[in-house]
């Protein structure tokens, strides 16, 4: 896998990113990162705490501050935050130097996975419900542009989820080395 670059998980929170990736990247023997908990490590702090100290400006500029730099490396699989495609430089940069994985789900597995939640500044809302088909409704076709995989993740099971992205992207790689230059598609 060292001739590819790195692989970044998009979409919504509560589609399993660092669920699953974490066990992706162990099976494709890829370094795994969560980007938020990058964020916190580097920070001192929550999302949380960046959000009320800085909003969400400062926060979305911490994170493609990461972004760029993460996006550069190889041998990585990184779990986004849900709205790291709201930038335009953050969509190109995940065009150009990676393979993007969207993991599709629905408002109400979101509700269910995200239950018990307390912490995404962004779930604070009184109708959670309204709060992420308004989520949705922005986003998905922003995931769905930088895409080179999407996938529904449907499956309660991460390891099945894992399984299928393990799948998915090892396929992409071999049409992809099959039938363009590496050094051209991923320039």
């Amino acid at each position: 896998m060292q001739n590819f670059p790195s692989i970044f998980l998009v979409g919504p929170m509560g589609a399993g990113k660092t669920t699953v990736g974490r066990r992706a990247a162990r099976t494709l023997g890829l370094q795994f990162i969560d980007m938020d908990v990058e964020l916190e490590s580097r920070c001192g702090v929550d999302v949380s705490t960046i959000f009320d100290i800085e909003g969400e400006g400062g926060f979305r500029a911490r994170e493609a501050r990461l972004l760029d730099e993460l996006s550069r490396e190889r041998n990585l699989m990184v779990a986004t935050g849900g709205g790291v495609i709201l930038r335009d430089e953050n969509r190109e940069r995940l065009k150009e130097r990676a393979l993007v994985v969207y993991l599709i789900t629905t408002v109400e597995r979101q509700l269910e996975r995200l239950a018990r939640d307390t912490k995404r500044p962004l779930l604070r809302a009184p109708d959670r419900e309204a709060r992420l088909q308004a989520l949705a409704l922005q986003r998905n076709p922003l995931y769905e542009d930088v895409a080179d995989i999407a996938l529904t993740s449907d499956s309660r099971r991460p390891a099945r989820m894992a399984e299928r992205i393990v799948a998915a992207v090892r396929e992409h790689r071999h049409e992809i080395s099959f039938s363009v230059p590496l050094h051209t598609r991923f320039a």
